[in-house]
């Protein structure tokens, strides 16, 4: 499951999308988005830090994509805020731990099932999540 803060990253970068090339205040971002302004304020540090979002101080400043919505992908987000995105470890690509119960994880159904899960997470860019909301 999604913590508040991921949730309310993934908005703030959809909303970021829909105007790429503008720098948008913060205080403007959390209105558009729906989100606590000093909420997000810390949120777009750790998005700035780790390379999702520019910013830039002063009267004229605020923040925007770092690079094109196409190539920000939802399960990148997702694992820099909350980590592993696999909904078992032995499906993880970065936190891989198998089952104790599974004799034969190459063979796991199940493994299967939860790697093409995580895949559909991981698999979906900003710009189209931007598109749909």
């Amino acid at each position: 499951m999604l913590s508040m803060k991921c949730k309310y990253a993934l908005r703030a970068l959809c909303a970021l999308a829909l105007r790429p090339e503008q720098l948008q205040p913060a205080r403007a971002l959390a209105a558009d988005a729906r989100i606590p302004e000093k909420f997000l304020e810390s949120i777009l540090v750790e998005l700035r830090n780790a390379g999702f979002v520019r910013s830039r101080r002063g009267l004229q400043g605020g923040h925007m994509l770092a690079r094109a919505a196409g190539s920000i992908m939802v399960g990148d987000i997702i694992r820099s805020i909350d980590g592993p995105i696999a909904p078992l470890l032995c499906a993880s690509q970065t936190a891989y731990k198998p089952c104790e119960e599974c004799p034969d994880p190459q063979r796991c159904a199940l493994r299967d099932l939860m790697a093409d899960v995580r895949e559909a997470m991981s698999g979906c860019s900003i710009s189209a999540a931007a598109a749909t909301g």
